[in-house]
């Protein structure tokens, strides 16, 4: 079940729906690579993309709700940091439809290559 309902009523939704609300975006994906490449405070952030500090720290907001990002103190300096843990969940998730993907393909493979040998068969009785 990935929906239900909190104790006061609410909509709740699993962990993994929540990872993957967050990596739909193109703009939070971009903010992820740039954090697998080190800390980085919103205004570095900010520096590649045409939006504002307040944007980025929207999109922040919805990466740290994801456990994709943590967000550090160094004094006056409050850098991001990539957390992995999510990502690996959702590789985690994927893997099992990968060798599904694989398996079929394999079996696809198998029943051309039949069909092929039956036509070079056919072709060469003629």
């Amino acid at each position: 079940m990935t929906r239900g309902r909190s104790a006061r009523g609410q909509r709740t939704t699993d962990a993994l729906s929540t990872v993957f609300a967050a990596l739909a975006d193109p703009t939070r994906r971009a903010i992820l690579a740039r954090l697998a490449a080190g800390e980085a405070t919103v205004k570095e952030l900010s520096a590649p993309f045409a939006m504002s500090g307040p944007a980025v720290s929207k999109h922040l907001r919805v990466l740290e709700k994801a456990g994709l990002v943590t967000r550090g103190r160094s004094a006056q300096w409050r850098p991001r940091r990539l957390q992995a843990a999510p990502i690996r969940e959702v590789a985690v998730w994927a893997e099992e439809y990968r060798r599904f993907w694989d398996e079929s393909y394999r079996r696809l493979d198998t029943y051309v290559q039949t069909m092929r040998a039956k036509e070079s068969e056919h072709d060469d009785g003629e």
